[in-house]
């Protein structure tokens, strides 16, 4: 089954822009939209193209999922070449109200990820690692800790108040990630797919918050009309991925 490959949790407002905080109709908004349909159908129906090559995704947390339980995720995007970048993404944030000087330039953001049961703001920053460095990771032989950027420190040490970080983190992966592109080249489309074959797939666009609700309607009624079915959870199936990564 294809499902969602992340979803935060809290309530989606019915009109995201009035209900998000003030200044926040100037800010960016992720549509997404989880898909329950075999890939291949996906790939055809909505006349898809890939875009670039596979990369290969890990996510850290421990055993019980410590991190994503408080709405904190590492994510690790492992190019050809060897060379990564390394995420920090903290959910339930307040972009409209951000201390900008937690966000170095060139280093992240903070958007509205929207879901059909939620909209929340997530403060998301970057660290570009080297091969070395990339393989010291995954390997278990740099700890998740001595890769993080001072910003990224610094933010789930003051922002977060996850410092240290808990101990037993590890890699959790690989996940091959195909990213796809539709005909009207609107809409990214994520195709992943764990080491024990289970598939994920995820269909997503970048709005202005205003126009978040009224894109998640337009993308709803595209996919019906192409006979793409939607997952009837778009709220869990996080932890179920990560659940399946852990086994």
């Amino acid at each position: 089954m294809v499902v969602v490959i992340f979803a935060t949790a809290g309530a989606r407002a019915t009109d995201a822009a009035a209900q998000a905080p003030p200044g926040a109709t100037r800010a960016r908004a992720e549509v997404q939209i989880g898909l329950c349909a075999p890939a291949d159908h996906i790939v055809q129906a909505l006349g898809l193209r890939a875009r670039g090559s596979p990369i290969e995704v890990w996510q850290f947390d421990d055993a019980t999922l410590t991190l994503f339980a408080r709405g904190v995720r590492l994510r690790l995007r492992v190019a050809s070449d060897g060379r990564s970048v390394f995420t920090l993404k903290v959910a339930a944030q307040d972009c409209a109200r951000l201390d900008r000087d937690r966000v170095p330039a060139g280093e992240g953001k903070c958007e509205y990820d929207v879901y059909a049961t939620s909209t929340t703001g997530a403060m998301s920053l970057n660290v570009d690692l080297g091969e070395k460095q990339t393989s010291d990771l995954v390997a278990g032989r740099m700890t998740p800790a001595q890769a993080l950027s001072p910003a990224q420190a610094g933010y789930l040490r003051d922002i977060v108040a996850i410092w240290p970080l808990p101990p037993g983190l590890r890699a959790l992966g690989p996940i091959e990630v195909r990213t796809y592109r539709d005909k009207s080249r609107k809409y990214d489309i994520d195709i992943s797919q764990l080491r024990g074959g289970e598939k994920y797939a995820e269909i997503s666009r970048k709005v202005p918050l205003a126009d978040a609700d009224r894109e998640m309607k337009i993308m709803e009624g595209n996919l019906s009309r192409a006979g793409v079915d939607l997952c009837s959870d778009q709220s869990s199936q996080a932890s179920n991925k990560l659940r399946a990564l852990l086994r």
